[in-house]
């Protein structure tokens, strides 16, 4: 089943318009859904590692100004649009969470969460619903996004090929590797910083709250 999935997207990445196919999931996944660009833009540095940079430059651009969008939802339509999106989504009892967070870190916990499988959503909106500095939001998008994007692109740039055969010899161990890698990187930004514990719990009491007043 993985095999067959990897192949089908493998062929799908040497569409023509894939690299749009690939800017407009970055977008919806910055600031409308949740929708991971990593496998497509893996697998499009896999198809054409020549293009690897290209590609990533276009996930960054495109996931940042998808963020720029959910930022202004939150900003500007957080009652009318953000909290009913939150709520679709499955994410309403985090915004008490994430806001917290956001206000006790800053552009720190922009940079950490956003290197994590939370959602890149969560953060535009509950940003932009806080009035969140909009430049410092931008900066610390971009170095999250960019570091990740840009470090798949690059590494297929270089290796190309044999990171393919690697790939091909190996896909199950890695698809294993990456879940538990996503897992790990969960846990270390949910116990983020020794010294910042008072605050950690300060947020999960504030999550913890907006659930019992959710029942």
């Amino acid at each position: 089943m993985l095999r067959k999935l990897y192949d089908w997207t493998l062929a799908k990445a040497g569409h023509p318009h894939a690299a749009l196919y690939l800017a407009l999931i970055a977008f919806l996944d910055g600031g409308l859904f949740p929708m991971p660009p990593h496998p497509l833009l893996a697998l499009m540095c896999l198809s054409e590692p020549k293009k690897s940079v290209r590609f990533a430059i276009i996930t960054t651009i495109g996931s940042i100004l998808g963020g720029l969008v959910g930022y202004a939802i939150g900003h500007f339509l957080y009652d009318s649009v953000g909290s009913q999106l939150l709520g679709a989504l499955g994410m309403a009892d985090k915004f008490p969470k994430a806001a917290c967070y956001l206000q006790e870190y800053g552009a720190r916990i922009i940079m950490l969460k956003a290197l994590t499988p939370i959602p890149f959503i969560l953060l535009s909106i509950t940003a932009g619903f806080f009035t969140f500095p909009l430049l410092t939001f931008i900066g610390a998008s971009l170095v999250s996004r960019g570091v990740v994007f840009l470090t798949v692109g690059v590494l297929f740039r270089v290796f190309g090929p044999p990171i393919k055969n690697f790939i091909d010899k190996y896909l199950g161990l890695i698809a294993a590797g990456l879940l538990v890698l996503f897992v790990s990187g969960y846990v270390a930004v949910s116990m983020f910083g020794g010294h910042g514990h008072g605050h950690a719990d300060k947020c999960d009491a504030a999550g913890a709250a907006a659930q019992i007043l959710k029942r």
